[in-house]
């Protein structure tokens, strides 16, 4: 990945709260889904699914430029 590259993160239900629907982070060196993550204050176990650009992502693995997260933390209810 080249520096300065731009992510989108897009964050579903209780994630939004204070950080919006969308979050665009721009990065000086190559970067992870939990690095990006964690710049917003989302821990692992807030989140349910993670996809990288529509499909299954990994916390772990690197990012290409302009890759996208969708973020959806685990569903509750009774």
């Amino acid at each position: 990945m080249a520096a300065g590259a731009v992510h989108e993160v897009r964050l579903f239900a209780t994630l939004r709260t204070g950080r919006g629907k969308v979050v665009v982070l721009e990065t000086e060196r190559p970067s992870t889904p939990a690095e990006l993550l964690g710049r917003l204050g989302i821990r692992r176990e807030e989140v349910a699914i993670l996809l990288v650009n529509g499909r299954d992502g990994s916390f772990d693995a690197p990012l290409a430029t302009g890759d996208y997260l969708s973020v959806f933390p685990p569903v509750g209810g009774g």
